[in-house]
C-alpha cells in the first residue's frame, strides 16, 4: 500500500481531512473575478479578484475526494479583498458545507486574515488600475465614485433581473477602521480612497481552512485561530506550523459517540464531545445566536417554511449569520432531512441558481447599505425572505400556523430566559453573553503559553522548557534562599513568580474550575440541546403514532425499490382523520412533503437495513415517551405538552464537557528538511509538502477503528434471500430517494455554459416529472373518492388533502413560470405574464374594434336547453378575478386564477393559448427556460389536461365571500301548458353557503339575473306564483341555475303543475338541483369523466298514484325495501365524512332515491286505484283521514284501551299535520307530505308514527289487503330500519322548513 492511501485508509475516522490555504497566486497576479459581477465602476480596492486554494494537505482522500473549485469559492465567496494601512483588517471566521450529489456532506472552516503584499508587480498592476480608474472618473463626471456605481447598478436592472441581482450585491464595503487617518481619508474625497504604492501598505486576504466530516465549529476555530495567532506573533511557535498541522490531520481522532476528546493547538488546548447513540446528533453551531438575531417568533415562522418545503432565502453582510442560521434551522429538523438545494452561502458565481424552480434554502451576502426594494429576486410566490441583520422576516402567502404556536413559542422563551437570553432576539440583553464570549477569548490569545505547556505535564507529557526552569529553581534550597532575602528587600522575581502562580491556578483549576471561554463553551452546548429538545419533543407528540399508519406491503427490499413509485407509502387520511383539528392545516401539507416521504421511505427500509440514525434515535423517545405517559392512540389531544428531556440531556453534555475522556498524541517535531519553512512574522510560511501528505502508517487508533469496523461486519447478520447485486441496489436506492426531488445541489466546481446548462435540464426534467407525479396523485385520489360514492373502494381524499395538493399545483406553477424569466414585475411570475397577455390582447382588440376574438371563443360552454353559451374566454376569467375586491396580491391573483381555471376544467386550454403568443414568451423568458422547451411545454400540458376527467370545485369552495352573478331561466312545458302564465312568478335559489332570498319574477320574462354572495354549490330552489289571472295554471318542466364567473349549471327538475285545483293543487315547490355536466365535441379531454356523484329526481317524480297504478311498471316489494335501505344508508354515510365534505343533505332526504322518495313508495304499494274513488287521491289524503278518524273515535271514547306510547305518538302526528296544514304556504299535498317525512327525520318520530298508521282501522278502506303497510312483520323492520337515523343529527335546510309552526 502506498504511503498515501496509508494515510487516508483511515480518513473517515479522523477529525479532519484536508488543511487548506487560499489566496493570491503571485504568479497570475490581479485576474478580475468574471463570474462575480462586473464591477468596474468601482475603485479598484473594492474589486473582486480571482482568489486561487494555494497549497492543501494530503493531495486527496478516496472517501472524500478534493473538490478544488468548490473549496476556493466557498472559502472566499466574494474572491480576493484589499486593504491599504488606513483600512480596518480585522480577522473573521466563517464556516460553511458541501453536499454531494447522494445528500453527503462535508463542514467546512475558514479564518481569513490580511496579509501584506510583498510582489511588486502586484503593487504596481494595483496602482497602474487606480490611476486608470481616476483618469476615467475625472473624464465621465466629477461627483464620487460611489454615486456613479449606484446609478449604473440601477440602470442596468432592465436587461435581467440575475444580472441586476448581480451588479446590486458586488463587494461588501468593510467598515472603515477607527483609526485618526479616518477623517483626513473622508476630506480628500475620492482620491483618499485610492493606492499610492510609494505612500500605501497594500494588504490582500488570505484564507486557512480545515475541511472536516462533522460540523466541530467551535474547536476548528479555535485551532484556527491559534494558528493565525502563530503566524502574526512576534516569536516562532514552540514547533514548526507543519507539527500542528500534521497533528489535527493524522493523529486526532473523531470523537467516539457519547465521548469527548481534547487535541492541542499551537498555545492551548481544544475540546470537543459527540453525543451518545440516544441523543439528538451532533450540532455545533450557536442556537443562541441564531435566536438572538431573528427572535423566537420569526425563528418559529422561518422554522414552518423549511418544514413546508418552500424557498427560504437568508439575507445577511456576514457570512457566518448566514451559516449560523440556516445550519440551526436545519438541525431543529430532528427526525426530518432538508431534501432540497441547500447553500448556506451562495457565491456570487452562482447567483443564477436564485433562478432555480424547486425548493430551496440558499444564503445571500448583502452589500451595506443595500436597499431589500432594490434586490430583485426571480421568484417571490413561494418565498420565505430572512433579513437576518434586520431581524425582519417576509413570509409567502396561504401560509398554515405551526400547531400550538403560542405555547411552543412560550417554552421557547422561558429556555431561554433560563439561559439570561431575550426571547426577542436583537436586543440588549443576550449582549453580554456574545461580548463575553469574544473578550475571553482575546484574553485567551494575549495570554503567555505557560498554563498549557504545564496542562500537558498533567496528561502525562514532557513539559516545556519554562516548566524545567520552575521545577530546577523550586528544588533548589540556596535559590530558594535568595528568593526570599530577595522579597525581603523589595526586588522582584517577577518570571519566577508567574511561573509559580500559573502552576497553582492551574492545580485549582484542575480540581473544579474551567477558564471562562471553556465555561461560555459549555453553556452555548447546553443551551443549544435544550432548545433542540423542545423542537424534537414537537414531533415526538404530533407523530407519536405515525407507525401505525405506515402502509409496508413488500415482501423484501428488492421488489420495494422497484415499485416504490407506484406505491402507497403511509396512509395519509387516516392519519389526519386520527390528529386534532387544529393541526390540520399544517399536517396535511406537511405529510406530502419530501422529507416526509424519505423519513417514512427510511422506516420502511429499516425493515431489512440497519436503522438510519435519526430514525434510530426518534423512534427511542417515542418508545420512551409510551413508557412514561401510556395513552389510547386514538384519543388525541392538541393539549400542549411540555418536553420533558431538558435537564436530562444538558447532564449527559456537562459531564463530558467536565469530565475529558480521550486526549490526542501531542504535536511532536516531524522529520524535516532543515532551512525550508523559515518562520517570517505576519507570512504564512511555504509549508513542507512531502511531510504533510500522508499520515503516519502505524497509527494505534486507525488500526483500532478499522478492526472494529471489521467485526462489526463480520457480526452483521447475512440476509441470503437479499443478495441483490451492490451498484443495482445503489442505483435503486438513489432513484428511490430522488423521488420527486430535483437537482439536489448546485455542482460548484465546474461552472461552464455547458455545466449550467445541464443545469438547467436537469430542473425541466425535474419539473416535468414533478408536474407528472402531482397531476397522477390528484387525479388518482379524486377518482378513488368519487368511485367510493358509486359504492366502489374506500376514499382516500379528505377536502383538506385536495386544498393542499391543489395549494402545491399552485406552487408548481408559479415555479415552472419563474424558471429562466427575463424580465419579473411583481411577486407571481404567472400573473405577471398573464398581464402582459392580456394588455396585447386588449390592444389588438381596440386596434381591430371588435371583440377578443384570436381563437379564444372559439368553445363554447355547453348547457343545457334554455341557456345561451357562456363564452370561454381566458381575458374574461381574469377580468372576473381583477373585479375581486378581497384579493389584494398578485400571487392571489395567480392563485384565484388557477382555481377558477381547474374549476371550470379549462387550466390545460388557458395555459396553451396564453403560451401560443410565442413572442411573448420568447421576450419573457431566456432560452433555457421550461416554457420554451417544446416537447416538455408539450407534456407539461397533456398532464393538466388530464385533471379535466374530475370535478374540482376548489373555486367555489374557498372564495365563499365573493359577489358572483347568477343566471336563472324557468322552461315550462310548452305541449300541454301555456307558455304564458298571468301569475306572478318568483324564485329562491340555495345552496351550501346561503340562499338568494325571494326573487321576484318579470311576468312572461322566463330568465332572470342576480348577484348574490356565493351561495357554494347549489343543492334546491323555490319555485312558486300568486294563482292571479286566467291563466294562472303553470306547468314547469325544470329550472336551470348557472354560476356566471365558474360556468357551474344546475337543473332543478320540476314536470308538475303549479295551479290551484290542479295536480296536487301546489303554488309552490321545492325542486332538489343536480350538477349539469358540461359537454363538448372539440375537446375530448374535457367530456371525460366520472359519472355524477348525486342523481337528482326525474321528471316523472312524484305524480299521483292515479297515474301510478295506470302505468304498468309498479316496483316489487323486494324493491321497495332495497330502496328505504340504500336512502338510510346515504344518509348514514354522510354523517360518517368529516363536516367540511358532506355536501347536501337535502339531496339525501328529499332527491331521486331520497329518503321521501323511498318511504312514498313504501306508502304507494298496494294504495287501493283511482277508479273507486274516481278522483286523484294521495298519500297526504291517507293521513289526514288517519287524523280526522282517530280524532271522532276518540270523542266517543272507542280509543280508551289505546296503550300509552301509542297515544302520545298519536298526539305529535296529529300536531305535525296539523301545523303543516295550517301553514300560508301552498305547497300541495306531496310537497306536505315531503315535508312531513323530513321533520320527522329530524326530530325522530317517524318510528313512532308507524305504528299508528299500521293500526288505523282506516287502513282497510284504502288499502289492499297485500300493502306493505298492512304486513306487520314489513313494518317492525321498516321501524327498525328508520331507528338507525336516530345516532344523527339532522338539520334541515331553511327552504323545506320555512313558516311551519310547531
Amino acid at each position: 500500500m502506498s504511503a498515501n492511501m496509508s494515510g487516508s485508509g483511515s480518513a473517515p475516522c479522523r477529525f479532519a481531512h484536508y488543511f487548506v490555504i487560499c489566496g493570491i497566486d503571485n504568479e497570475t497576479g490581479l485576474e478580475p473575478d468574471a463570474l462575480a459581477g462586473e464591477n468596474f465602476d468601482q475603485s479598484p480596492l473594492k474589486r473582486t479578484f480571482k482568489s486561487k486554494v494555494l497549497a492543501h494537505y494530503p493531495k486527496n482522500i478516496e472517501c472524500s475526494p478534493f473538490d478544488q473549485d468548490a473549496v476556493n469559492m466557498l472559502c472566499m465567496p466574494k474572491g480576493l479583498s484589499f486593504r491599504t494601512q488606513r483600512d480596518n483588517r480585522t480577522p473573521q471566521f466563517h464556516s460553511f458545507l458541501i453536499t454531494r450529489e447522494d445528500g453527503s456532506r462535508t463542514y467546512g472552516f475558514v479564518h481569513t486574515y490580511y496579509e501584506e503584499v510583498t510582489s511588486p508587480q502586484i503593487c504596481s498592476a494595483m496602482q497602474t488600475l487606480h490611476q486608470m480608474h481616476q483618469a476615467e472618473h475625472n473624464a465621465s463626471a466629477h461627483n464620487c465614485p460611489s454615486s456613479s456605481s449606484s446609478s449604473s447598478s440601477s440602470s442596468s436592472s432592465s436587461s435581467s433581473s440575475m444580472d441586476s441581482l448581480a451588479s446590486s450585491l458586488d463587494e461588501v464595503e468593510s467598515p472603515s477602521s477607527t483609526s485618526s487617518s479616518q477623517g483626513g481619508r473622508r476630506s480628500s474625497g475620492c482620491s483618499g480612497e485610492g493606492y499610492d504604492s510609494v505612500r500605501d501598505t497594500l494588504y490582500v486576504s488570505k484564507a486557512m481552512c480545515l475541511i472536516t466530516p462533522m460540523p466541530f465549529m467551535h474547536a476548528c476555530k479555535r485551532f484556527l485561530s491559534q494558528v493565525h495567532r502563530a503566524v502574526i506573533s512576534h516569536q516562532p511557535p514552540p514547533l514548526p506550523l507543519e507539527s500542528y498541522i500534521y497533528n489535527i490531520l493524522y493523529e486526532v481522532p473523531l470523537p467516539p459517540p457519547g465521548r469527548s476528546l481534547k487535541f492541542h493547538g499551537v498555545y492551548e488546548p481544544v475540546l470537543c464531545q459527540r453525543p451518545g447513540v440516544g441523543e439528538l446528533p451532533l450540532a455545533d453551531f450557536p442556537l443562541s445566536e441564531a435566536f438572538h438575531l431573528l427572535g423566537v417568533e420569526n425563528l418559529v415562522q422561518i422554522f414552518t417554511c423549511v418544514l413546508l418545503e418552500m424557498q427560504i432565502l437568508l439575507y445577511s453582510q456576514d457570512y457566518q449569520r448566514l451559516m449560523v442560521v440556516a445550519e440551526g434551522i436545519t438541525t431543529l429538523l430532528f427526525p426530518f432531512q432538508w431534501q432540497h438545494v441547500f447553500v448556506p452561502i451562495l457565491p456570487a458565481s452562482l447567483l443564477h441558481f436564485l433562478d432555480a424552480p424547486v425548493p430551496y434554502l440558499m444564503g445571500l451576502q448583502s452589500k451595506e447599505g443595500t436597499d431589500r426594494s432594490k434586490l430583485e429576486l426571480p421568484q417571490e410566490a413561494n418565498l420565505c425572505f430572512v433579513d437576518i441583520d434586520n431581524h425582519c422576516i417576509e413570509l409567502p402567502e396561504e401560509f398554515p400556523q405551526f400547531p400550538n404556536k403560542t405555547e411552543f413559542i412560550q417554552e421557547l422563551s422561558e429556555v431561554l430566559l433560563s439561559f439570561g437570553l431575550s426571547p426577542e432576539g436583537g436586543s440588549t440583553s443576550s449582549e453580554p453573553a456574545v461580548s463575553l464570549q469574544t473578550s475571553t477569548l482575546e484574553k485567551e490569545l494575549k495570554s503567555t503559553s505557560l498554563s498549557e505547556l504545564v496542562d500537558d505535564r498533567r496528561n502525562g507529557n514532557l513539559g516545556g522548557e519554562a516548566l524545567d526552569v520552575l521545577e530546577l529553581l523550586q528544588g533548589n534550597p540556596t535559590l530558594e534562599r535568595l528568593q526570599a532575602l530577595a522579597k525581603r528587600t523589595g526586588v522582584k522575581v517577577a518570571r519566577l513568580e508567574a511561573l509559580a502562580a500559573g502552576r497553582k491556578a492551574l492545580v485549582e483549576e484542575g480540581v473544579g474550575g474551567r477558564s471562562p471561554a471553556e465555561e461560555e463553551e459549555l453553556r452555548n452546548a447546553k443551551l443549544n440541546v435544550q432548545l433542540r429538545e423542545v423542537f424534537a419533543a414537537r414531533f415526538a407528540t404530533m407523530f407519536a403514532d405515525y407507525e401505525s399508519f405506515v402502509i409496508q406491503n413488500s415482501p423484501d427490499l428488492e421488489s420495494w425499490l422497484t415499485n416504490r413509485e407506484q406505491m402507497h407509502n403511509f396512509d395519509k387520511a387516516s392519519f389526519l382523520s386520527d390528529q386534532p383539528e387544529p393541526y390540520l392545516p399544517f399536517l396535511s401539507h406537511f405529510i406530502e412533503t419530501q422529507m416526509f416521504a424519505t423519513f417514512i421511505d427510511n422506516k420502511i427500509m429499516s425493515q431489512w437495513e440497519e436503522k438510519e440514525t435519526l430514525l434510530r434515535v426518534f423512534d427511542g423517545r417515542i418508545e420512551k415517551a409510551r413508557l412514561y405517559n401510556v395513552r389510547a392512540p386514538s384519543l388525541r389531544s392538541s393539549v400542549y405538552q411540555k418536553c420533558t428531556f431538558l435537564k436530562e440531556s444538558a447532564q449527559a453534555i456537562e459531564q463530558r464537557l467536565r469530565k475529558i475522556d480521550h486526549t490526542a498524541i501531542h504535536p511532536h517535531l516531524l522529520d524535516m528538511k532543515i532551512g525550508q519553512g523559515k518562520y517570517q512574522q505576519g507570512f504564512f510560511p511555504k509549508l513542507q509538502a512531502d511531510v504533510l501528505a500522508s499520515g503516519p502508517t502505524n497509527n494505534k487508533w486507525s488500526n483500532r477503528t478499522c478492526s472494529t469496523q471489521r467485526r462489526v461486519d463480520r457480526h452483521r447478520p447475512q440476509n441470503d434471500h437479499l443478495v441483490l447485486d451492490n451498484e443495482l441496489k445503489e442505483k435503486y436506492m438513489q432513484e428511490a430517494r430522488n423521488l420527486g426531488k430535483n437537482l439536489r445541489q448546485p455542482k460548484l466546481s465546474d461552472l461552464s455554459p455547458a455545466v449550467i446548462a445541464q443545469t438547467n435540464w436537469k430542473f425541466v426534467e425535474g419539473l416535468l416529472k414533478e408536474c407528472k407525479m402531482k397531476t397522477k396523485r390528484m387525479l388518482v385520489e379524486k377518482m378513488g373518492r368519487e368511485a367510493v360514492e358509486l359504492g366502489h373502494g374506500e376514499a382516500n381524499i379528505t377536502g383538506l388533502e385536495e386544498n393542499t395538493l391543489i395549494a402545491s399545483l399552485c406552487d408548481l406553477l408559479e415555479r415552472i413560470w419563474s424558471h429562466g424569466l427575463q424580465v419579473k414585475q411583481g411577486k407571481s411570475a404567472l400573473w405577471s405574464h398573464l398581464l402582459h397577455y392580456q394588455a396585447r390582447e386588449e390592444k389588438n382588440e381596440q386596434l381591430s374594434e371588435s371583440p377578443v376574438s384570436n381563437g379564444q371563443e372559439k368553445r363554447k360552454i355547453e348547457s343545457s336547453v334554455g341557456l345561451s353559451a357562456l363564452p370561454v374566454s381566458l381575458i374574461q376569467d381574469m377580468r372576473h378575478i381583477q373585479n375581486m375586491g378581497e384579493i389584494k396580491t398578485d400571487v392571489g391573483r395567480a392563485r384565484a386564477w388557477i382555481r377558477l381555471s381547474l374549476e371550470k376544467k379549462l387550466l390545460s386550454q388557458h395555459l396553451k393559448q396564453l403560451l401560443s403568443n410565442q413572442a411573448l414568451t420568447k421576450k419573457l423568458y431566456k432560452r433555457y427556460a421550461f416554457l420554451r422547451c417544446e416537447e416538455e411545454k408539450e407534456q407539461f400540458l397533456f398532464h393538466l389536461l388530464s385533471l379535466n376527467a374530475v370535478d374540482y370545485f376548489c373555486f367555489t369552495s374557498v372564495f365563499t365571500t365573493i359577489m358572483i352573478p347568477y343566471r336563472a331561466v324557468i322552461i315550462p312545458i310548452k305541449k300541454l301548458s301555456n307558455a304564458m302564465t298571468t301569475s306572478n312568478p318568483w324564485l329562491c335559489v340555495s345552496g351550501e353557503l346561503g340562499d338568494s332570498g325571494i326573487l321576484q319574477i318579470t311576468k312572461n320574462v322566463l330568465e332572470m339575473t342576480f348577484d348574490r354572495q356565493n351561495l357554494g354549490k347549489l343543492t334546491t330552489v323555490q319555485l312558486g306564483h300568486d294563482n292571479s289571472g286566467l291563466l294562472a295554471k303553470w306547468l314547469v318542466d325544470c329550472v336551470m341555475v348557472r354560476n356566471e364567473i365558474t360556468g357551474h349549471t344546475y337543473k332543478f327538475p320540476c314536470g308538475r303543475w303549479l295551479g290551484k285545483g290542479v295536480d296536487d293543487g301546489s303554488l309552490e315547490r321545492v325542486l332538489i338541483g343536480e350538477f349539469v355536466v358540461p359537454s363538448s365535441d372539440d375537446d375530448g379531454g374535457r367530456g371525460s369523466r366520472t359519472p355524477p356523484l348525486q342523481r337528482s329526481p326525474s321528471q316523472i317524480r312524484r305524480i299521483s298514484i292515479t297515474s301510478l297504478t295506470g302505468r304498468g311498471n309498479k316496483p316489487t316489494t323486494v324493491q321497495i325495501q332495497e330502496s328505504i335501505g340504500e336512502a338510510v344508508n346515504n344518509i348514514i354515510k354522510h354523517f360518517h365524512k368529516p363536516e367540511k365534505e358532506r355536501g347536501s343533505l337535502t339531496v339525501l332526504l328529499c332527491g331521486e332515491g331520497g329518503l321521501v322518495w323511498a318511504l312514498e313508495q313504501f306508502f304507494h304499494h298496494g294504495f287501493r286505484s283511482a277508479r273507486i274513488f274516481q278522483k286523484n287521491v294521495f298519500v297526504w289524503d291517507f293521513y289526514e283521514r288517519a287524523v280526522a278518524f282517530v280524532e271522532n273515535a276518540d270523542q266517543f271514547g272507542d280509543l280508551q284501551e289505546t296503550p300509552e306510547p301509542l297515544g302520545l305518538n298519536s298526539e305529535s302526528f296529529f300536531r305535525y299535520v296539523n301545523a303543516i296544514n295550517s301553514m300560508p304556504r301552498n305547497i300541495g299535498k306531496d310537497g306536505k307530505f315531503q315535508l312531513l317525512v323530513c321533520l320527522g327525520a329530524r326530530d325522530r318520530l317517524l318510528p313512532q308514527w308507524l305504528p299508528l298508521l299500521a293500526e288505523c282501522s282506516i287502513i282497510t278502506r284504502m288499502y289492499e289487503e297485500n300493502a306493505l303497510l298492512r304486513d306487520k312483520l314489513t313494518v317492525s323492520s321498516l321501524i327498525a330500519v328508520l331507528e338507525t337515523l336516530h345516532d344523527f343529527p339532522i338539520t334541515l335546510e331553511s327552504s323545506l322548513t320555512k313558516s311551519v309552526e310547531l
